[in-house]
């Protein structure tokens, strides 16, 4: 049931509130531990709880769906630790105490020393405007917690293990009982002394301090697929911290920005860029080279073309995500460059051009005739 927050719950991406309460409620019920003592059902209810945490709140759940767990890492701050039950049991003994005769007097203590997996982490990785385009292999650095390869993630000292923590003896948790007239209420707590684990190292790993991880910081390659854009999230999984215990490494998450390109600018699957040409090139047509991000291309400019013509060069955009092989388009929008001044070869042909045309050059003269020709 890890992984997906819908998943874990049972339902579908569209669901409603009502049908994420009823699966919250129905899991809840079949995996608490005072009512379940299969081994994992703990984990399962604190998984069950989490993903109810963030879909059962409207804008949780939607930073969820666009970016994942890293979008909702702070999700609940000020909510009930469900990793240490404190308080959270209170509420729970109302809800379940028709079970078993109620948990506040008679429910058994548990372990709580399973494996447990590790953090996700996150990495902002800025790309050039080529490299979002086709891709590629990318060398990335990234600090996370490793395993400590001296007691192997134990975080005993080599040759020694751990003992029963004789303050919780072994359960991990405080537990103490209240009366009231409504009933008895038990308050829970995580033990001080061993922190939960219900085991207490005989003697520290020296290289990590008992901690049984360490703070690494590791060369990773990743692949960039092509296509991707700004706020693009890639999964490396199991990149992230290791896990407690032998519990399971947590996801690395690629946050993607793009730099910006002096030429070239993205729309979607198009680039757009510009060209400019003379009022010569424009009237009488030509053949141009142009820089696309494939390099330069020929191309036609059409005889007679005016002022933001928008040329369309096939196959040269950016490949589809998902999809390399097709790919968006190249535009190209046509300036038309009328000169300031002309010599005076120049300005007898035009002027011969205006009456061809059987049009009076009038007070603007020359240019202003360019300019009435091209929209200026």
């Amino acid at each position: 049931m890890a992984g997906d927050y819908y998943e874990t719950l049972g339902v579908s991406r569209d669901a409603t509130p009502d049908e994420i309460k009823r699966a919250y409620r129905r899991l809840a019920r079949k995996y608490h531990p005072d009512v379940n003592k299969e081994p994992g059902a703990e984990d399962l209810f604190k998984e069950v709880n989490r993903a109810n945490e963030v879909l059962s709140n409207p804008e949780t759940r939607a930073r969820y769906d666009r970016f994942g767990e890293q979008g909702v890492s702070g999700a609940g701050a000020g909510a009930p630790d469900f990793g240490d039950m404190g308080g959270f049991a209170d509420i729970f003994e109302t809800i379940f105490s028709g079970f078993g005769g109620g948990m506040g007097t008679g429910a058994s203590p548990r372990q709580r020393s399973g494996p447990v997996r590790g953090d996700d982490l996150r990495l902002d990785l800025k790309l050039g405007f080529r490299e979002a385009v086709f891709g590629g292999e990318k060398e990335i650095r990234i600090p996370h917690l490793e395993n400590c390869q001296t007691c192997n993630g134990s975080g005993a000292k080599p040759g020694t293990g751990s003992k029963t923590c004789q303050t919780c003896s072994g359960t991990g948790q405080i537990r103490r009982s209240t009366r009231t007239p409504f009933g008895s209420f038990a308050q829970v707590s995580v033990c001080p002394t061993c922190n939960g684990d219900g085991q207490v190292i005989e003697e520290k790993c020296e290289s990590c301090g008992g901690a049984g991880r360490k703070q690494e910081t590791k060369k990773l390659k990743i692949t960039i697929p092509a296509g991707v854009d700004n706020g693009t999230r890639l999964r490396v999984a199991r990149e992230g911290d290791a896990g407690l215990r032998g519990g399971t490494s947590g996801d690395l998450y690629v946050y993607l920005f793009v730099e910006e390109d002096k030429e070239f600018y993205r729309d979607g699957v198009n680039i757009l860029s510009e060209i400019s040409i003379s009022y010569l090139q424009a009237i009488l047509g030509c053949r141009l080279e142009v820089n696309t991000v494939d390099g330069p291309v020929e191309t036609t400019i059409p005889a007679g073309t005016q002022p933001n013509t928008e040329l369309k060069l096939e196959g040269h955009g950016v490949p589809r995500l998902g999809n390399a092989v097709s790919r968006g388009d190249h535009l190209l929008t046509v300036q038309v460059e009328i000169p300031t001044r002309i010599n005076a070869e120049e300005r007898e042909l035009l002027e011969q051009l205006a009456k061809i045309k059987g049009k009076s050059i009038g007070k603007g003269g020359i240019e202003g005739f360019l300019g009435k020709m091209f929209g200026g």
